[in-house]
């Protein structure tokens, strides 16, 4: 079954606001209307005491009261008193005077129980209103200061009268306060509820991945504040969201680009192997199938396989080098290395190691290079890029430079005079096993993981590391170290 539509938060709002108000308004024009009827009645009573008090002035003064009372009917004649009735009643009761239409009582006994004469008696003056007969009467008894006379004046009810103690109401002005209270409570309302559509729309929106609310629409008050703060809480858990979902993504990619890249490894490694354990193979079988060989075929056929073992054995080498700088960057020992002596060592013994090949090397360090680092890695990094022009260059010269200082790092230049490589090759030099000759490296004796092994220990040891061909000729390798500071 659908749901039954609601009213929105705005009308049940609207409607109680408006009814108490109005209710309110009722109330107190009700209270007012009563009061200023009391106010006019007690006018009647006033009036009629005070008609009350002459005749007892009179009596006092031993005036005849006759002549006054027939005044006194031929002054409210044709007011709204007229019809008034004056009756003087002395101590016995007795009916002494009378005077107007008012039906006379002539018991006193009878006028003695009534609420007027009761009040008269007991504080000297007293008023009522009763209905006898279907006629409502308004009346007031005095007695005299000695007791024996008692006034009682008593005036009907009438049209007239009504008039005059009915309370003035003005439909009109009473209709233009109820109509503005109703725009008060509509306002008031529309305003107070604005934050609720909004934050209503934003939710709905929300739910859909729709987000449009702009927080400068909400009001600047209490209600807006915490509006404008929950969107900001919601906006803040969705970027962290997407944060994450990045993260995961990035982390995910890593992930998958480290397993891509281990078995990128593991089948370079695979291929790697299988070229000299051929060789190796090839020629140890082909001396053990031929046990009369002449001595200096079987002396160069062991020669081959010997360098193909030292080929071998560099290769390992490399590849137990590349996994710990990649798995171990976090756990590299370091210390304060000078670097120029480890250049100077590398130079004294490349005569006895000839990595350099034919080419002559040189540098230009100062005698304070003291740097953050590895001795072990920084003397495998430094063969390498020897190695690398050596074998690859065909220069005749290559040499090692400091070219800028700053706070924190040495920058350093290794360049040779060599031909270069074509720039297309020049991003790829640094990945594993990249060859630019395939065939030629492998005929002289590169393993493809030198230059990769340069710059995972730069990386490794905080520097970074770049290559281009340079303004003479031959690549220039550009790369930083970390100076020591203690």
């Amino acid at each position: 079954m659908a749901s039954k539509r609601q009213f929105s938060y705005r009308w049940r709002l609207f409607i109680p606001m408006l009814v108490l108000m109005w209710t309110g308004m009722l109330v107190l024009l009700y209270q007012q209307y009563k009061h200023e009827s009391a106010i006019r009645t007690e006018q009647i009573s006033k009036e009629l005491k005070f008609i009350n008090s002459r005749i007892i002035n009179a009596y006092k003064n031993d005036i005849d009261m006759r002549p006054f009372m027939n005044f006194i009917n031929d002054y409210f004649a044709n007011s709204m008193y007229e019809g008034i009735s004056v009756c003087v009643y002395d101590k016995e009761g007795r009916l002494i005077y009378n005077a107007g239409d008012t039906p006379i009582i002539q018991d006193f006994s009878e006028a003695a129980e009534r609420a007027e004469f009761r009040e008269a008696e007991a504080t000297g003056e007293g008023s009522n209103e009763y209905q006898e007969d279907d006629q409502f009467f308004y009346s007031a008894a005095l007695k005299s200061n000695d007791g024996k006379i008692y006034v009682q004046t008593t005036v009907p009810y009438t049209m007239t009268i009504g008039e005059a103690i009915r309370a003035n109401t003005n439909f009109w002005i009473i209709f233009v306060i109820f109509v503005a209270m109703g725009g008060i409570c509509y306002f008031s309302t529309r305003y107070l509820t604005k934050n609720i559509g909004l934050l209503r729309d934003f939710a709905t929106k929300a739910a859909d991945n729709i987000e449009t609310v702009d927080e400068t629409d909400f009001p600047h008050d209490e209600l807006g504040d915490i509006s404008r703060k929950i969107i900001k809480l919601y906006r803040d858990k969705a970027d962290a969201v997407k944060k994450s979902e990045r993260e995961h993504k990035i982390a995910l990619h890593a992930v998958e680009e480290k397993a891509r890249i281990k078995r990128q490894l593991t089948n370079n490694i695979n291929h790697e192997l299988k070229t000299p354990v051929g060789v190796i193979k090839g020629y140890l079988d082909t001396i053990a199938s031929n046990p009369d060989m002449d001595t200096p075929t079987r002396q160069r056929f062991i020669s081959r396989a010997q360098d193909n073992v030292e080929r071998l054995c560099i290769l390992l080498g490399d590849v137990s080098t590349m996994t710990r700088l990649e798995e171990g960057t976090g756990n590299i020992p370091v210390k304060e290395i000078d670097f120029h002596d480890i250049v100077f060592t590398i130079e004294n013994d490349l005569t006895a190691s000839g990595i350099n090949g034919n080419m002559k090397f040189s540098y230009n360090l100062p005698l304070d290079c003291m740097i953050r680092g590895n001795a072990t890695l920084l003397t495998g990094m430094i063969s390498n890029l020897i190695k690398n022009a050596a074998i690859h260059s065909g220069g005749t010269e290559m040499g090692l430079d400091l070219i800028v200082e700053s706070e924190r790092y040495y920058t350093f230049r290794f360049y040779d005079n060599g031909t270069g490589v074509d720039p297309q090759h020049l991003p790829h030099l640094f990945e594993r096993f990249y060859r630019i000759d395939a065939g030629r490296s492998r005929k002289v004796g590169g393993t493809g993981l030198g230059l990769p092994i340069v710059k995972n220990t730069v990386e490794a040891l905080g520097g970074s590391i770049s290559v281009h061909n340079g303004p003479m000729g031959g690549l220039e390798f550009l790369f930083t170290l970390e100076k020591w500071k203690d």
